[in-house]
């Protein structure tokens, strides 16, 4: 029994912004009924049949990142362009504590289920959905992704190189924020309900939730009307707040492998001078904080001509050893494959996917001592739980379930 047992959800959400969400849930045992269109089979959420794979199959059903977001979660497919799938939609809402999507605004208000109208069926059903803009202001009928909303909400203006263009983010970092900010919204207003009795209509917006994230840099502008890129800047190897140096990102013996290294202050350089026992360590014009940082260009050029003659991992362990803050920057491979504190974790859950077969996917990055999360079950093939629901959760007959399948409707 989860910590969520308790609590059904009527799941609408797709890719990662929503089904991330309802994951959480999920693996700590709520009910989680996803719903899809029997019709437009994998066109809302796109990534149902999209890499990665885990071998030469491809289909609609062997989608990797669909499995990962979907673990634990029963899968229903509904019709609701029809009043026969709007009647049975209504009923699900009935025996649901929780509505989920990520639609863009108003698609649930034009398909006739907006939140008065939810609350019509169910009085104390919660209601949350996660859009790009949110479901007011000037920008919320438009349409976006995680990339869009990291550009809007500027977190892209922030990563790049320094005197050079943004660079932008190589995935989807506010899907996967987005869904957190989303869980723990469904989970603060479930903890309203259960102390007050009433539900409530939580509206997310990605992208202010990315915003959010970038507050240091928003206080900066309003208190110091210093802006975040400016000569120099942004520099994401380096660290002026507090001042740091060497600080960054070093190549080591092998192709494409490197080690982090952090000198806090003057003793952490002292450290590794003698670790490094190299001459140019002794230079008075490194010998503080401000003198290296003065210096820093020579000085990364310096500890990147030691570095690239060591190995990663033994690096890393001496200086480690000696006091010094480092890290190998480590690949999936490396966490995934190689790492017994990983390994101890128990972070990669091999689940069961009736097609897929087993596989890994993520698991949550907390452990509870008495009401553990569980991650078993493969992402639900279309329509697989039909049958449960309808049948044992809504009441159906096996005669009516088979009616509506071979009218569309399921």
């Amino acid at each position: 029994m989860g910590a969520l047992s308790h609590i059904t959800v009527c799941d609408l959400s797709g890719q990662l912004a929503g089904a991330g969400a309802t994951r959480y849930l999920a693996a700590m045992g709520a009910r989680v009924i996803r719903v899809e269109d029997p019709v437009r089979q994998g066109r809302w959420d796109i990534v149902r049949g999209s890499p990665p794979y885990k071998d030469d199959r491809r289909g609609i059903e062997l989608g990797g990142g669909f499995n990962n977001h979907n673990v634990e979660k029963l899968g229903i497919t509904l019709n609701l362009r029809v009043d026969a799938g709007r009647r049975l939609f209504r009923h699900l809402i009935g025996i649901s504590d929780v509505v989920t999507e990520n639609f863009a605004a108003g698609v649930m208000t034009r398909l006739g289920f907006g939140y008065d109208e939810l609350c019509a069926i169910n009085p104390n059903i919660i209601y949350a959905s996660n859009s790009g803009f949110g479901h007011t202001g000037p920008y919320s009928e438009f349409k976006t992704f995680g990339p869009v909303v990291q550009a809007v909400c500027g977190l892209t203006f922030g990563v790049g190189a320094p005197d050079a263009a943004p660079a932008g983010w190589g995935f989807s970092y506010m899907d996967h924020m987005g869904a957190n900010i989303m869980a723990i919204a469904i989970l603060a207003a479930l903890a309203q309900r259960h102390r007050t009795g009433q539900g409530q209509w939580v509206d997310i917006s990605c992208t202010e939730a990315g915003l959010g994230l970038t507050g240091p840099d928003l206080l900066d502008y309003t208190v110091n009307q210093r802006p975040l890129r400016r000569p120099g800047m942004p520099d994401s190897n380096h660290s002026d707040q507090p001042p740091m140096a060497p600080h960054g990102i070093y190549p080591t013996t092998e192709p494409d492998r490197w080690v982090a290294i952090a000198c806090r202050d003057d003793l952490d350089w002292v450290a590794f001078g003698d670790i490094c026992a190299e001459g140019w360590t002794q230079q008075a014009r490194f010998a503080t904080t401000s003198g290296r940082v003065a210096n820093q260009a020579e000085l990364d050029e310096l500890v990147a001509a030691w570095t690239s003659t060591r190995n990663r991992d033994e690096m890393a362990s001496a200086l480690l050893a000696g006091g010094v803050p480092a890290s190998p920057v480590t690949l999936s491979e490396d966490r995934i494959e190689h790492d017994s504190d990983n390994s101890s974790w128990g972070l990669f859950p091999v689940v069961h996917h009736p097609v897929i077969g087993d596989v890994r996917v993520d698991g949550l990055p907390a452990h509870f001592s008495e009401t553990d999360w569980r991650i078993e079950r493969g992402a639900p093939l279309l329509g697989q739980d039909n049958h449960h629901v309808y049948c044992d959760l809504l009441g159906l007959s096996e005669e009516e379930l088979a009616l509506l399948q071979e009218e569309g409707v399921c």
